[in-house]
């Protein structure tokens, strides 16, 4: 007699395994997931401003990529146009001004002239003997150069250091070309510390500034760097010349002689 085959339920069918299982679970109740609307509408909502926003903003904004540090030491040490300071410092030397300090009193009037802007100011040291004597001839001095006692003021001030000679100073304000800020700073570690910097072979921040310093000292006029001057008249009959060369097939330029046999009226011949 054979023994009695017991139901597996992995050789059951398909449809039977899920009949039980409904049967199983129907007395209990399944959690069906819940969609929270209106929060997700206010997820969205606010995506779409932050992005509306972003855009707004990003249209007067330049998107620069890489380094922003300047390399140009023109943009690092650029030079500007500001009202400066012009002293003249007169030393007390007797009862009168010498001839050295004439000529350099002479000097300054004529730069206050050109340039000057505002009142002379004349400072006098209080405890200098003989300070009195040399300012006044001083202002006979301005006063034959065409400056009346209303173009300068005077005042006294107190030597810092008894015993050193104190200048009487004369000063004005007027336009000069500097460097916008000051030279001899190293925001950078020139060594080995700073990696990030030493790899971009970036120039160190105090280069150039001090040939901008110099070229800003030797402007004769600052407006020079601001718009160029008006070209001067032309020379009609050299340009002719040199119009009838190129014309002839001759170069225009001029050969200039070193033995002395040709004069200055004859170049351009």
């Amino acid at each position: 007699m054979n023994p009695p085959v017991l139901a597996n339920p992995s050789n059951r069918a398909p449809h039977e395994a899920a009949h039980d299982a409904t049967s199983r679970n129907a007395g209990m109740t399944q959690p069906k997931p819940t969609i929270r609307s209106g929060s997700r509408s206010l997820g969205i909502t606010l995506v779409a401003l932050s992005a509306f926003a972003l855009a707004a903003c990003a249209q007067d904004r330049v998107v620069q990529t890489g380094s922003i540090y300047p390399y140009d030491y023109r943009d690092r040490h650029p030079i500007v146009l500001s009202d400066k300071p012009h002293h003249l410092d007169i030393f007390v030397r007797g009862s009168r001004l010498d001839d050295r300090q004439t000529e350099d009193l002479d000097s300054f009037v004529e730069k206050y002239r050109k340039e000057g802007k505002g009142r002379i100011s004349i400072q006098v040291p209080r405890s200098e003997a003989g300070a009195g004597r040399t300012l006044d001839s001083l202002r006979v001095r301005l006063r034959d150069a065409g400056i009346p006692s209303n173009a300068y003021s005077v005042s006294h001030y107190d030597p810092t250091q008894s015993g050193l000679a104190a200048p009487i100073r004369l000063s004005f304000r007027h336009m000069a070309a500097q460097v916008e800020g000051p030279c001899g700073l190293w925001p950078q570690d020139l060594g080995v510390s700073d990696a990030g910097f030493n790899m971009r072979n970036e120039p160190y921040w105090n280069h150039g500034c001090a040939t901008q310093s110099n070229v800003a000292s030797q402007i004769a006029d600052p407006v020079d760097l601001v718009c160029g001057r008006t070209p001067g008249a032309v020379d009609p009959v050299r340009r002719s010349a040199n119009i009838q060369k190129l014309r002839e097939g001759n170069d225009p330029s001029t050969n200039y002689q070193q033995d002395g046999r040709s004069g200055i009226s004859d170049v351009g011949d």
